[in-house]
């Protein structure tokens, strides 16, 4: 396939036509030391590496990737290509590349369509990853997998095995498209396997979310009444990490359920009409749009800080802040301050975009090490089908409990951790349904 690369707007970057585009090549061997710390805290996916580097089971094979050009990402990249993968890479957002790392993955020969704020040519990047005529997709939210069937369609059909989702708001995209009966080629859940979303999303968006907020503002969480609108896997660990650091929480929900949770864990709630009035801080991180409106910003505190967790920039109604602000100004990197018409200033973090990758670097790597674990694993199960000619759903695709189990068993031995093991006796009373009082 051949895509027309004239729609490119950027200048003074380092590129090679149908080859790589990033920003500053002179950055690698800076890329290359932050990869090289992200490898020595990955064990399980370097332990996948050394495995897989001897029978390069993706010889043949060609992956497009869309997701956030970081240190640990690129550790995942060298592991397809140990593995004897062709690999093109794009970012899955435009404030989450890592210049240097971009840099020291070209330098290894990788296809990188990357640099830090390529608002403008964001999906001209991911269009030259397909135009590397990849067999295998991995995205981050979907993007990739949505430009190949809106845009090319007819080649995804031919030559697409299958895809892997990373995230909550991906997956649910492609669930629908699944539903609706217009998904071309089978896509493993990733996001949805216990050791991607009980640890990345919790303690991996927790963290980074805190470290990201508090490197763009410098702010003390002690005491600051903390608003995180959503209540599920992400918000749940951002709102116990700015328990843990001496917030006072407050959760909005619009789901009972999660509501509840957050009560029942110490957490105010409230709506975000009323937490609008006595919320310091703002962490958005529902997956939808509209969460933080004009009326919103207007009941704000002279001096709240407002930012996002969400994988989109869609849940702060930026257009909205835009519209009632008399004047803007950066004032730190990745924080703008909006004064509004009643004097208040409105802190917007990030531009609304992921606060954790924008302002910080992402997830630590040792979470990520599973949630990329289960990345390569999920695309050896697209490739082993193909060999054995197993036809696999063109829907969303859950993955097998004996995956979690693994990768959780082969964390636990990194860290020098045991646990216990079932005994024949115990496995058989489990599974005799006539055992009883």
């Amino acid at each position: 396939m051949k895509i027309d690369k004239s729609k490119k707007t950027s200048e003074k970057l380092y590129e090679k036509p149908g080859e790589y585009c990033i920003r500053d090549i002179s950055l690698a061997e800076e890329g290359r030391n932050l990869i090289d710390w992200a490898e020595a805290h990955m064990p399980v996916l370097m332990l996948l590496r050394e495995e897989y580097s001897k029978t390069k089971p993706f010889a043949g094979y060609t992956i497009a990737g869309s997701l956030h050009v970081t240190k640990e990402t690129a550790v995942l990249i060298e592991t397809f290509k140990a593995a004897g993968a062709n690999v093109s890479w794009s970012g899955c957002n435009p404030l989450s590349t890592n210049d240097a790392v971009a840099a020291a993955l070209v330098k290894n020969g990788i296809s990188v369509y990357a640099w830090h704020a390529n608002f403008d040519d964001y999906y001209w990047c991911i269009d030259q990853t397909i135009n590397h005529n990849p067999n295998l997709v991995l995205d981050d939210g979907a993007d990739l997998i949505n430009t190949l069937h809106l845009n090319y369609p007819e080649y995804a059909e031919k030559n697409v095995l299958g895809g892997t989702e990373e995230t909550t708001t991906g997956v649910h995209r492609l669930r629908k498209r699944g539903e609706s009966g217009q998904l071309i080629f089978p896509v493993f859940a990733v996001n949805d396997v216990e050791t991607k979303w009980d640890f990345d999303n919790v303690y991996g968006t927790g963290q980074s979310t805190i470290d990201g907020i508090l490197r763009a503002t410098s702010v003390l969480l002690a005491a600051k009444k903390f608003v995180v609108a959503g209540y599920g896997h992400c918000g749940r660990g951002v709102a116990m990490r700015a328990k843990g650091m001496g917030a006072d929480t407050i959760i909005t929900e619009v789901k009972s359920t999660a509501a509840l949770k957050g009560a029942l864990e110490s957490h105010n709630v409230l709506t975000m009409d009323k937490a609008a009035e006595v919320g310091d801080i703002f962490v958005t991180a529902t997956g939808v749009k509209d969460v933080i409106r004009k009326w919103h910003f207007e009941k704000m505190k002279d001096g709240a800080i407002v930012c996002n967790t969400g994988h989109f920039d869609v849940e702060i109604n930026i257009p909205e802040l835009e519209d009632i602000a008399v004047s803007k100004k950066l004032v730190r990197p990745n924080c703008e301050e909006y004064t509004l018409q009643n004097g208040h200033r409105i802190y917007l973090l990030a531009q609304g975009r992921l606060v954790n990758l924008a302002s910080a670097e992402g997830h630590p790597s040792e979470v990520m090490d599973m949630s990329f674990a289960n990345q390569f694993m999920s695309q050896l199960r697209l490739v082993n089908a193909h060999k054995a000619n197993q036809a696999l759903p063109k829907n969303v695709v859950d993955l097998p409990e004996e995956q979690d189990e693994f990768i959780g068993r082969k964390k636990l031995e990194s860290m020098g951790i045991e646990i216990d093991t079932l005994t024949d006796e115990q496995i058989i009373y489990m599974n005799d349904f006539n055992a009883g009082t």
